[in-house]
């Protein structure tokens, strides 16, 4: 199995308690948060990752250099922002896989990736939250995501986007799309009235460290990992 990561983030509403590094590289109990991310995948059967970096994109390929533990590493390097979409695309000419999975950099979701693998051209990882103000929220019925509900019009509770997903190449790579897009913008949200996008709900542990609370609460949750 192959994945992509999305690690190019500046990380800017952390820059008060992360400084000087991409964000998943966040310092988490003496070691670089995307090692956490990598250890799941490397117990889930993953061979091969594509780093999707940008910003200061030296400090993680001098660190994980072309392998991790049993993980090859690549690095699909951007000269500027693309966007999310933009850049799973680009990162895509190093996948060899027709299916692969893609992840962002800074979210933790230890989900079972076999649950996952269906015929579907996307299929998408949730979570049921029961406090979800930072989250859009997502209508999830008879395992398919049917609409998108933006931050702060939608309820307190529901499913939200988990952040992980496992693409067909090909869709993606027939969509008439410019060199910069949005994945959740202008492919999900705009897909899902095409046709249904299958959705997997995972009770597993979730955490988003992109506010310094959330930050702080994964120090704590992994401090004996």
């Amino acid at each position: 199995m192959e994945a992509i990561i999305l690690a190019g983030g500046f990380g800017t509403r952390l820059q008060g308690v992360v400084k000087d590094v991409p964000k998943p590289m966040a310092d988490v109990n003496g070691r670089p948060f995307l090692e956490y991310v990598l250890d799941d995948l490397i117990q889930a059967g993953f061979k091969h990752a594509v780093l999707s970096v940008g910003y200061k994109h030296e400090i993680i390929m001098n660190h994980f250099g072309s392998k991790y533990k049993d993980l090859d590493i690549s690095y699909a390097i951007e000269e500027e922002p693309l966007g999310t979409g933009g850049a799973i695309r680009f990162a895509l000419k190093i996948i060899k896989s027709d299916y692969f999975f893609v992840l962002n950099g800074d979210t933790l979701f230890r989900i079972n990736y076999q649950e996952m693998i269906h015929p579907e051209p996307i299929v998408m990882a949730l979570k049921y939250l029961n406090q979800n103000d930072r989250y859009g929220q997502v209508t999830f019925k008879n395992g398919y995501v049917s609409s998108f509900i933006e931050k702060g019009s939608a309820s307190k509770e529901g499913y939200i986007n988990g952040g992980i997903y496992r693409f067909h190449r090909a869709f993606l790579e027939s969509l008439m799309l410019p060199k910069k897009f949005s994945l959740e913008k202008d492919v999900l949200e705009k897909h899902v009235f095409l046709k249904p996008i299958k959705g997997v709900s995972f009770d597993a542990y979730f955490i988003d460290m992109g506010i310094p609370e959330d930050y702080q609460k994964l120090k704590e949750d992994l401090l004996y990992e």
